[in-house]
């Protein structure tokens, strides 16, 4: 009986941690035309200043090579995100736009919308994460 009471009191424990039904979030980008700089990649968990680095959730730096970087997020809580990415050719900290409002750099988001006129809305990037090792691939459009 002793036994019973413990195991059920350790399940519920285990059960109640949200810690431990995190996973690690891998976002691997390619596409990119150079391996100069380094590519900054934001994860946000809200569409209320989606794509403002200050607002993002967690912001992460990889340097690119052979075309492709890795931004390796940790664990992450499950939940539902979206991801913002850009390659910073002389290691800039911000995306500058130039006529229309097209961006000067090479820039991506989860789900691969397509970008016309203007970045997508944070529904058209957003994605779920579960208690499993999660990774994403992003194609950079210039």
């Amino acid at each position: 009986m002793k036994i019973q009471i413990r195991f059920s009191l350790l399940l519920f424990g285990l059960l109640a941690c949200p810690a431990l039904w995190a996973g690690p979030l891998n976002v691997k980008i390619i596409g990119l035309k150079n391996d100069n700089g380094t590519v900054r990649c934001g994860l946000f968990n809200q569409a209320d200043g989606w794509r403002d680095e200050a607002r993002a959730l967690k912001n992460v730096v990889a340097t690119a090579k052979n075309n492709t970087a890795v931004c390796d997020f940790g664990v992450v809580d499950p939940g539902t995100y979206a991801l913002a990415v850009f390659h910073a050719e002389a290691n800039e900290h911000t995306v500058s736009y130039g006529f229309l409002g097209k961006p000067h750099q090479g820039v991506g988001f989860s789900n691969n919308p397509s970008i016309k006129f203007g970045a997508p809305k944070f529904s058209e990037a957003e994605f779920k994460i579960s208690e499993a090792p999660n990774s994403q691939s992003i194609t950079i459009q210039y």
